[in-house]
C-alpha cells in the first residue's frame, strides 16, 4: 500500500485545542456523536496532578452533569478509563483520546505526528486570521504550519490592524445557513462565529426568504445572555487600559451591560442584512447557561403582482416560523407555543428555539417628510407631498443554550461536513 493510500484511508482524527467550556463540550459532543475515531486534545500546561485529575476534570460538569448520563442517562455507568497516564491516553466510550500539555502556542502542537487533518481552536486566543503562523505570541495560522489542512475557530474573526482585509483562505461559516460555501480549495481558517450570531441568524433567515416579511425596514437585538469565564466571579481590579470597567464587576450579584459582534458577524453570513444597519448588545445575567435574543424588527408592507398587500401579524410570523421547522429535516430551528423559562431549554439540540407565544407584532405607519430629504427640489416635493409607509413592527423571542445545545452542537456539525469535504 502507497503512502498516498495510508493517508486518505487512515480513520478520521480529531484536533482540539483548548479545554475551556466549549472545548470540554467539543470533545463531549465528538464522543457522543462517533464519527471520530480518535481525538487529541491540547491543554498546553498541566492539569491537577496527573491524568486522574484530567479524567474527572472531563467526566463532570456543574451545567450538565456527568458525561455518561448527558449521554446515556441516569443509570448509565462511567465511560472514561486510564489507558497510559505518563503519555496522556484516555480512552472515553470507546474513543482513544490524547492529551497533550506541553505547548500553548499553535506552532508547536505537533497535530502533523498524530495525523491530524482538522482542528478545532476552543482558546479564544487566536481570532486574527492576518497573524503569521510564527508569531511570538501565537496564531491561529500556527495550527496550519503543524500539520493541520484546516482549522476551526470558536469565536468571531477579529482583525486588529483595520487597514487589512480578511484573508482569502479565511471565511465565517454558520451550519444551516451558508456552510455550503465551504470551499476546501480555497479555505484553511474557519471561524464558526459565536454562539449569539448562530442563534441570531437562524431567527433571521426564514424572515428574508419569505416574501412577505423580506423587506426589512430596521432591525436590532438584545442577547439576554448567561455569563462566561472572561468576567469576574467577585470584583477584580480593571486590565490595564481596560475601558469597560463593568467587565471587572461581579458576575454573581449584577445585570451587566455589555456588546457583542453579532450583528456585524451576521453580514459575513447572511449579506442581505449589509444594509439594514443592524444593531446589537448584550445583557449578562447571572445563570450558568441559556441565552435568550430579543429581536426587533420592522418590515415594510409589500404587495403581490396583483396589487394585493402581503398580511404581515404575529400568526404569519409564527406560522412562517413553524414551516421552517417542519421543513428541514434537522429541526435546526424549534418552534415552540409552551411556555417556557430559561432552565427548560438548557441542552436542547437547535440553534434556536422560538417562543412563539410570546412573539408580538403592531402595525404602523412611517410619515416621511420629502422636504427634508437631500436633492429633491421644491416643485418634486410639492408634487408628491409626504409619505406615509405602513410597516409592522415585529418583537421576536428565540432561546439558544450559548454552551453545548446551540452553539457546540452545530460547530460539530460543521467540523464534520468540513472534514467530509477536506479529507474524503
Amino acid at each position: 500500500m502507497s503512502k498516498i493510500e495510508i493517508f486518505e484511508n487512515r480513520p478520521p482524527i480529531l484536533g482540539i485545542n483548548g479545554m475551556g467550556r466549549i472545548g470540554k463540550l467539543t470533545l463531549w459532543h465528538h464522543i457522543g456523536r462517533k464519527y471520530f475515531k480518535e481525538i487529541v486534545i491540547n491543554q498546553g500546561r498541566g492539569i491537577g496532578r496527573g491524568m486522574a485529575d484530567v479524567a474527572e476534570m472531563i467526566e463532570k460538569d456543574s451545567t450538565y452533569g456527568t458525561i455518561h448520563r448527558f449521554l446515556y442517562g441516569v443509570n448509565s455507568s462511567r465511560i472514561i478509563q486510564i489507558v497510559d497516564d505518563k503519555k496522556g491516553k484516555l480512552l472515553i466510550d470507546g474513543i482513544p483520546v490524547t492529551v497533550l500539555t506541553e505547548s500553548r502556542n499553535p506552532a508547536e502542537i505537533p497535530w502533523r505526528d498524530y495525523g491530524i487533518d482538522v482542528v478545532v481552536d476552543c482558546t479564544g486566543k487566536f481570532r486574527d486570521p492576518t497573524v503569521p503562523s510564527d508569531d511570538k505570541k501565537g496564531s491561529i495560522r500556527g495550527h496550519l504550519s503543524r500539520g493541520a489542512k484546516v482549522v476551526i475557530n470558536s469565536s468571531a474573526f477579529k482583525i486588529k490592524n483595520k487597514a487589512l482585509s480578511m484573508p482569502e483562505d479565511a471565511t465565517t461559516l454558520i451550519y444551516g445557513i451558508n456552510h455550503h460555501a465551504f470551499d476546501r480549495n480555497v479555505h484553511r481558517l474557519v471561524s464558526a462565529a459565536s454562539c449569539t450570531t448562530t442563534g441570531l441568524a437562524h431567527m433571521v433567515k426564514p424572515l428574508i426568504n419569505y416574501e412577505a416579511t423580506s423587506k426589512i425596514l430596521t432591525a436590532s437585538m438584545s442577547t439576554v445572555h448567561a455569563v462566561t469565564n472572561s468576567q469576574s466571579v467577585l470584583d477584580s481590579v480593571p486590565k490595564d487600559g481596560e475601558k469597560d470597567l463593568r467587565k471587572s464587576r461581579s458576575i454573581l450579584n449584577n445585570i451587566i451591560l455589555t456588546s457583542t459582534n453579532a450583528a456585524e458577524a451576521l453580514t459575513q453570513v447572511i449579506p442581505e442584512v449589509k444594509s439594514i444597519g443592524f444593531m446589537a448588545d448584550s445583557i449578562r445575567v447571572p445563570i450558568n447557561t441559556e441565552s435568550l435574543i430579543v429581536l426587533n424588527i420592522t418590515f415594510q408592507l409589500l404587495q403581490d403582482k396583483d396589487g394585493k398587500t402581503l398580511e404581515v401579524n404575529t400568526k404569519v410570523i409564527n406560522n412562517l416560523y413553524k414551516r421552517a421547522y417542519e421543513e428541514d429535516p434537522e429541526h435546526l430551528l424549534i418552534y415552540t407555543d409552551s411556555q417556557n423559562v430559561s432552565s427548560d431549554m438548557i441542552g436542547v439540540d437547535a440553534a434556536i428555539v422560538i417562543e412563539g407565544q410570546f412573539n408580538h407584532t403592531r402595525t404602523a405607519f412611517i410619515e416621511l417628510d420629502l422636504a427634508q430629504i437631500p436633492g429633491l427640489t421644491v416643485d418634486t416635493v410639492k408634487a408628491i407631498g409626504n409619505i406615509r409607509i405602513p410597516v409592522v413592527h415585529a418583537k421576536i423571542f428565540g432561546w439558544y443554550d450559548n454552551e453545548y445545545g446551540s452553539y457546540t452542537n452545530r460547530m460539530g456539525d460543521l467540523t464534520v461536513y468540513i472534514h467530509k469535504n477536506t479529507c474524503c
